[in-house]
């Protein structure tokens, strides 16, 4: 009997769940879910005796390890400075892992051990990155194969509020770890624009976001990844003149938060002592001590809806102000039950095709976008697109149609063409246009 260990229950593994407890249905496959929280942990589980959920803390090493020995393949959704626990064990125990989350440094130091184990590491395995880095691919492989050469690639991607629950001035309420969102960018960013190197400062980086069309849904705001030049070589696109990767939101959003960090309302370093401190001393003394005003109706709005006159004390002790703003945001930006997030996608990429018989190349445009809506504040668009990847991979592994050994992320064919097929089946799906 094969047997998938997840460690892992919070907001992004609930469509996981759901499809692994099918898997153990389907296919006879014990499934075991682990999460400090055992009530929260049950409330999402059917009973069935091949679904085992196990209620620990992910420090306790000896049933963790002693978990990991009993599994096939074991996926990780824990936070990311926390994968690093089950790695090791992995690794030990040479059994195969999956997480949604980056190739940091300490994953990479151990590749040659992982590969020398002939496990599989596969990581960058969700949304973003995950079906980013597939859908891209299948795509930049598909234009190589005709003999085209890109000229220019753009990926956007964000989580946001469905416009049928877009109830609010921000256009925004959370689907994804807060804590993320609130220090998004601070890092600045770095990307590609006509083969110069573009560097963008955190201070700047939401000011005049441009804009981008996106087929049926309407124009959205975006700004630049911290990562994006990491992925060039990734991509095998070293030779293009643009190559930018960046976060979709509603241009209304973008213009708020340049005020939120003008203001240094996500500033991490200074203790505010909140006892004596109401929501509406937070925001009115930060931009008194940046001379910044709401010096626009959409300002006063958005500002307003988050408390810049609520006299209600925070009595959060002595916190930073990134902290201060975060509290307040969960209330105010919080899904309701019936509320519906959106995901959305879209790579943009140029390419030149060389016409033969002496005629000059020609340049061609594809745009090829996605769009998933979340069923309700539980089973949301971004758990459905974290998740599903991950449990897709997993299966396709125990099968045998995923035989990649190694440390990896999905940007090999045969990883990405069957788990994309897997993702159509659950209604992840492109569109695609082309033009020129």
């Amino acid at each position: 009997m094969k047997h998938i260990l997840l460690f892992g229950a919070g907001k992004s593994a609930t469509v996981l769940i759901a499809y692994l407890q099918e898997i153990a249905v389907q296919k006879q496959w014990q499934v075991t879910i682990v999460d400090q929280d055992l009530a929260a942990l049950q409330a999402k589980l059917n009973r069935h005796p091949l679904i085992l959920p196990v209620g620990i803390s992910i420090h306790d090493a000896k049933t963790r390890y002693g978990l990991i020995q009993q599994a096939d393949v074991v996926i990780s959704l824990l936070p990311p400075s926390l994968h690093i626990l089950v790695a090791v064990d992995c690794l030990e125990a040479r059994k195969s892992l999956l997480t949604a989350s980056y190739v940091d440094d300490q994953m990479r130091s151990m590749s040659g051990a992982i590969k020398e184990a002939n496990i599989l590491f596969l990581c960058e395995m969700g949304l973003d990155p995950g079906i980013d880095h597939m859908s891209a691919m299948q795509l930049i492989h598909r234009i190589r194969n005709r003999q085209g050469r890109i000229l220019s690639f753009v990926s956007h991607c964000g989580g946001l509020i469905a416009p049928e629950s877009d109830n609010n001035p921000w256009h925004y309420k959370f689907s994804w770890n807060p804590r993320n969102v609130v220090l998004a960018g601070k890092a600045g960013a770095e990307y590609l624009e006509d083969s110069i190197v573009r560097q963008v400062p955190y201070e700047k980086l939401f000011t005049d976001c441009p804009k981008v069309r996106i087929p049926g849904l309407g124009t959205l705001a975006y700004y630049s990844n911290r990562d994006s030049l990491s992925y060039l070589p990734t991509y095998g696109l070293s030779d293009a003149h643009r190559f930018q990767r960046t976060t979709l939101r509603y241009p209304e959003f973008c213009s708020g938060w340049e005020k939120v960090v003008a203001a240094g309302l996500t500033d991490e370093t200074v203790l505010l002592d909140t006892d004596a401190l109401s929501v509406a001393d937070f925001f009115q003394q930060a931009f008194a001590r940046k001379g910044l005003q709401l010096d626009t109706p959409l300002l006063r709005e958005q500002f307003g809806f988050l408390g810049w006159e609520n006299p209600a004390p925070l009595g959060l002790g002595k916190v930073s102000s990134a902290t201060i703003l975060q509290h307040i945001l969960e209330e105010k930006w919080k899904l309701l039950s019936g509320d519906r997030d959106m995901v959305v996608m879209m790579h943009e990429l140029a390419y030149e095709t060389d016409m033969g018989s002496g005629l000059p190349p020609v340049t061609r445009n594809v745009k090829s976008y996605l769009v998933v809506k979340g069923e309700n504040a539980l089973h949301t668009a971004m758990a459905k697109t974290v998740g599903l990847p991950l449990g897709i991979a997993a299966t396709l592994f125990l099968e045998g149609r995923i035989t990649e050994t190694g440390l990896q992320i999905p940007i090999l064919p045969g990883i990405y063409e069957p788990v994309l097929t897997g993702l159509q089946q659950h209604g992840i799906v492109f569109e695609e246009s082309e033009e020129g």
